[in-house]
């Protein structure tokens, strides 16, 4: 069986991004969904991204996702530019912890909308599973796939409860 054509293109700033977006990239290929994974800068190589989100649709790309750090304007430029869903992930690459990179996403000026996660490796999965959420509107057996996370998680969480409930017994708590 081939490569098949990626429906998600991940963007990120610089390559020092990478360990933060990898995530969104682990979560898309849990749920089987074909991606691609570029670097490209809003101010170091406007051209290429441009290029890039402009042949995007074009390839079969249905959601954008572009993560960046600082002044983090990738995700409005990459909006800016098509009006396919983009989703943002602020990157903590300053002293300020990635609050800079957040309020430069998630303050868009009207017209341009940005779906902004949260800062970081939450962020980036969320990013992944916002997408998956988005083409599951048109994929049964995607969303099929979203139902079982979910399910999954709330196990999850009952065993972990369970555990703190063994522990508390064991330190004569309850």
């Amino acid at each position: 069986m081939g490569k098949q054509t990626a429906v998600v293109g991940i963007l990120m700033g610089s390559d020092s991004d990478y360990d933060i977006m990898v995530e969104a990239a682990k979560v898309l290929k849990q749920f089987d969904i074909p991606f691609e994974m570029i670097v490209s800068s809003a101010h170091r190589t406007p051209e290429r991204t441009i290029e890039y989100v402009r042949g995007a649709r074009d390839k079969g790309i249905k959601v954008l996702i572009a993560g960046a750090g600082a002044a983090a304007h990738l995700a409005g430029v990459v909006a800016a530019e098509t009006v396919l869903p983009v989703i943002a992930v602020p990157i903590d690459a300053t002293s300020m912890r990635g609050l800079d990179a957040l309020l430069a996403m998630v303050q868009m000026p009207a017209g341009i909308p940005v779906a902004t996660m949260a800062i970081g490796l939450a962020g980036s999965r969320n990013a992944g599973i916002f997408a998956a959420r988005m083409l599951a509107t048109e994929d049964p057996e995607l969303e099929k796939k979203l139902l079982q996370f979910k399910k999954d998680m709330a196990a999850g969480v009952i065993k972990k409860s369970a555990l703190v409930q063994k522990k508390m017994a064991e330190d004569g708590l309850i």
